[in-house]
Order: structure tokens, then C-alpha cells, then sequence
């Protein structure tokens, strides 16, 4: 994984409690999404408390100087419903709130179901960029298998809820209890939560308690009142050793930190922290990150401590998005089926100019971390997906990659067997079982043959019309000839029948975007 930040970038949002410029007309949100929180037009500026780690985008590589791309997954799906929140409300999000791939990942795909002997299946597809003429777009899919909720190993849950004077707001604390209750609603007799809270100091406000006596865990989720101040890794310490307690041997034993962000360390460093959440870690006890609320949110923090705890960072800005994460997806969010995932990606040069990842910036990991078991990587949970997306270059189109003198001493022209083979790239992806240490090896070869953009899958379609919109956001540039009409384009001519109606959301946030853009270039 990547390292933890010490430090983060302070950002100025926009928020409605400052003074509204012009009016400007908002679009209707579509019927079954909940427009809810829009401001109905205007431009407003305001500081907070905010923090987004920067992203320093990722540029074009050339393929014979370092035919070798590697990352970890990210299963997060953060930055789409906290992108969304502030679209709503009216302002478009700062870029480093922009993770493209946690966009790309909101999303559910149609990937083939995995083999029985293996824990994911592996998709490539190549097509056209849409966003710019003589590129292609090669599509990576990993899906991996589903579990029936009876058949979900017992868990042992402890939720950990901040309950400081930060979280008084209906956004916050009495959004988190009934997100919370849709998750107890869902336990079974063999499951077991307690329930831990911190502010001005930590409690046991829940003993372990079976997941069929409903009533008391509702009853306890209830009587919670936010007031204090915040003091987190004593929480932290008090919900791990309850964990540890009441350890489940073979089952999904697990911390959920429900909190706005404003998030107090009080051991004694950050670093602290972190060795201590890595250690229970190891000892199978996991660490998710559910963010709730606007003006604390620290989520560049929030989404490390996540990654080092070997679990899932959401932000639940919403009870819709809520029941998603905490109902639909129950089994991707607490059952994981395969840990340290790696992907690794061999270009061949004498197919390949260039090629750039799009987003997985804070993922990216060295070629010999690929082989090392050591190195933490990401984790993917029962029913997840994943995907990515590279902008490839084909040889012999004019030179994009970076400015680097030629090699004097060592000979990098493609070999011969490059030379004559049809295969563009080859994909390897390493994993570990959930219960061991030594990793397992995917290879899939892939031939260089490009599809058309109208021949193209559906799925292929709607991965980069979201992507193509998170460029916008992020204003990449590497947009090439973007928009957010052609980004709409895609995603409504292959969105289907939608019935969760998730694609006519993306799609009104779209248009949102576009309106929002237009008005600030008016007031410039």
C-alpha cells in the first residue's frame, strides 16, 4: 500500500453558506434518484475543514524505456458519492476530491463470474478513446465471486462511532445510526456486534450481542447523542481489543470507524496509528472507513487508514447510499476474498508508443513490487469489481510520451519476437487467499485487435463515459477533446433498462457538472 500521508492539503470549497452570485437555471433530477440537496442555482464560496491529499496525474510512458506498469486495486468507492454530494449542493468539487478510478469503480459491470477454482475472472477489451482521435483504450475487469448472505462466514463486528459535537448534524450522526441499523437489520444469528463510541473519552456502549436480538442493538444505536470533543485512537484501541476479545477463528472479524473526519489521533503520532492498525491487521482483525457529513472531512486520512486496515473506504452521503454499501453490497463490504491484489501490465513496444493509467495515482507501485510478498496491496471483496483503464498510443503514431533524450549505451528497439507478435500487452494480476501469505499468479496475453467505439461493449461504453467525466472534473490535462456531451452520449446510448437508476443519476450529475462549469467561466 501506499505510504500514510503526514500532512495534507488544505482546500477551499464551495458551499452555500456565502453569498449567491447570479442565478442559473439546475436540471431536474431524474425520477427514483432524490435531487436532494440542490440549491437551485448560484455560485458560493466559503473555507472549511476539508482535506484532500493532492494527485499528481499520472503522464504518458514510453513503452520501450518501461514496458512495465504496476498498482493496487482500489475497490473504494468514496470519491463518487462525495463528488455527488457536492454537485448537489450546488459546486463543483475541488480536483483532488477527484479520484477517476473510485468513479470508475462505483459502478457495477458486466464481467463474466469467475471459475470455481479461481477467486476473480480477468476481462480485456480494446477500442477507440473517445476522447482522442489515433488512441486506444484497453479495459481491465476483475470480478470476483458472490456469496450469498446465508453463506457468509460469522462475523465479529465492532462498530466504532464518533459521537464528538462535530457530528450533531442530520448529515452526520443521525444518518450514521440509521445507516447503521439498515447493517443490524441485516445480521444474522451467528453474527455478533458491539458497539464502541469516542468523544471527550471511549466507551463500551454495546457488549457483543447475536445478530438476532435486533431490538437491543437498535435500541442502543438510538440512544447515541453527539457532544465532545474527538479523541479517536482510544476509540480505536478499545474497538480492537473488543475485536480481539470475542475473535471469530474463520470468520470476518472486523472495525467499522463511522465518523465526519475530524479525527484526533491521541496516541502518540500518526505513525503510531498506523503500526497499530497494520499489527491487527495481521492478526485478522480488519479496519473499514464509512465518512459521513461536510465540513471536517478528512479524506485523504480517512482512506489510508482504510487501505492500511485491509478494508473498504466509503462516504454515505445519503440513506440510498447507505443501504448500497451497507445492504446491497454486504458481502464486498465485510467478506474478503482475496488480499494484496497486484496488477501488472507488459506493454509490447513494437505494438505500443505510449501508455498512460487513467487515476490510480496513490496506487502505484514499483515492477519489483509485483513479485515481493511483503509489499501490502489492495483487497477485493465477495461480488466486487475492478477496473481500469490505459490510453495507449499505437506505434508508430507522433511522438506524446515524455521528453527523453535516446540511450546511448543500451539498445531499446523492440526484439524480434516483439517484432512478429500480434499480442499488445500482456496482464498479470498476483493475489493472496484471504488466510495465507504466499501469493498466487494470473497471466492472460492479449492480441492486438481494436474494436470500433459502436462495436464496442456496453460495459467497455459506460466505463469511459464515467471516466471521461472524472477528467472533466479534475479539468485532466489529458482530456483531449472531451465533454460532458460526449460523456452523456456514451452513457445513455449503453446504460440499458437502469433499474437502479444509478446510471440516470451519473448521467444528471453530468449535466450538472456542464451548468456549473458554464456559470463559473461566466463569472470569470
Amino acid at each position: 500500500m501506499k505510504p500514510i500521508l503526514l500532512g495534507f492539503v488544505f482546500v477551499t470549497l464551495f458551499a452555500s453558506s456565502c453569498k449567491k452570485s447570479a442565478p442559473m437555471s439546475m436540471p431536474a433530477p431524474p425520477p427514483g434518484v432524490g435531487g436532494g440537496g440542490g440549491v437551485g442555482g448560484g455560485i458560493y464560496v466559503v473555507s472549511n475543514r476539508e482535506q484532500y491529499g493532492h494527485i499528481s496525474e499520472s503522464g504518458f510512458i514510453l513503452a520501450k524505456n518501461e514496458p512495465l506498469s504496476t498498482f493496487s486495486i482500489d475497490v473504494d468507492s468514496a470519491a463518487y458519492s462525495n463528488v455527488r454530494r457536492m454537485l448537489r449542493e450546488g459546486r463543483l468539487p475541488p480536483k483532488d476530491a477527484v479520484r477517476v478510478e473510485e468513479l470508475v469503480n462505483y459502478f457495477d459491470y458486466d464481467y463474466v463470474e469467475p471459475e470455481i477454482d479461481v477467486p476473480f475472472s480477468a476481462t480485456v477489451e480494446l477500442s477507440a478513446a473517445p476522447w482522442q482521435d489515433e488512441r486506444h483504450l484497453v479495459h481491465i475487469g476483475l470480478k470476483s465471486k458472490a456469496v450469498a448472505k446465508q453463506n457468509l462466514p460469522p462475523n465479529n463486528l465492532v462498530f466504532l462511532i464518533d459521537v464528538s459535537g462535530s457530528m450533531a448534524s442530520a448529515d452526520k450522526l443521525p444518518l450514521l445510526k440509521r445507516a447503521f441499523a439498515l447493517l443490524a437489520n441485516e445480521l444474522r444469528p451467528q453474527d455478533h456486534v458491539a458497539i464502541v463510541v469516542y468523544a471527550g473519552a471511549a466507551g463500551l456502549v454495546l457488549p457483543p450481542t447475536v445478530g438476532s436480538n435486533k431490538p437491543l442493538i437498535h435500541a442502543a444505536l438510538e440512544r447515541l447523542r453527539a457532544g465532545g470533543s474527538t479523541a479517536g485512537a482510544r476509540g480505536i484501541q478499545l474497538a480492537y481489543q473488543t475485536a480481539r476479545d470475542n475473535f471469530i477463528s474463520g470468520g470476518n472479524n472486523r472495525v467499522v470507524l463511522a465518523t465526519d473526519g475530524d479525527f484526533n489521533v491521541g496516541i502518540s503520532s500518526e505513525g503510531a496509528l498506523v503500526r497499530m492498525i497494520e499489527r491487527e491487521r495481521e492478526a485478522g482483525v480488519f479496519l473499514s472507513v464509512l465518512g459521513f457529513g461536510t465540513g471536517n472531512l478528512q479524506d485523504s486520512k480517512m482512506e489510508q487508514l482504510a487501505d492500511r486496515g485491509n478494508g473498504h473506504y466509503a462516504y454515505i452521503d445519503t440513506i440510498l447510499e447507505a443501504r448500497r454499501v451497507l445492504v446491497e453490497q454486504l458481502g464486498a463490504t465485510l467478506l474478503t476474498v482475496a488480499k494484496d491484489v497486484k496488477i501488472q501490465v507488459e506493454f509490447n513496444p513494437a505494438r505500443v508508443h505510449s501508455y498512460r493509467l487513467v487515476g490510480y495515482e496513490n496506487r502505484l507501485l514499483r515492477a519489483e513490487d509485483f513479485n515481493d510478498d511483503k509489499k501490502d496491496a489492495g483487497e477485493i471483496g465477495a461480488g466486487h469489481s475492478v477496473t481500469a483503464l490505459y490510453e495507449v498510443v499505437p506505434a508508430g503514431a507522433a511522438d506524446v510520451g515524455p521528453d527523453i533524450d535516446p540511450l546511448k549505451y543500451q539498445r531499446r528497439s523492440p526484439t524480434e519476437q516483439g517484432l512478429a507478435s500480434e499480442e499488445l500487452l500482456t496482464l498479470k494480476v498476483r493475489y493472496k487467499e484471504p488466510d495465507s501469505e504466499e501469493s498466487r499468479l494470473m497471466s492472460k496475453p492479449v492480441s492486438d485487435q481494436v474494436q470500433t467505439l459502436a462495436d464496442s461493449s456496453r460495459t467497455f461504453r459506460l466505463a469511459a463515459g464515467v471516466a471521461e467525466f472524472g477528467m472533466l472534473l479534475r479539468n485532466s490535462e489529458f482530456k483531449g477533446q472531451a465533454s460532458y456531451g460526449s460523456a452523456v452520449e456514451l452513457v445513455e446510448g449503453a446504460k440499458g433498462s437502469d433499474p437502479s437508476g444509478r446510471w440516470s443519476e451519473l448521467v444528471y450529475l453530468m449535466r450538472t457538472a456542464e451548468r456549473l462549469g458554464d456559470q463559473r467561466a461566466e463569472v470569470r
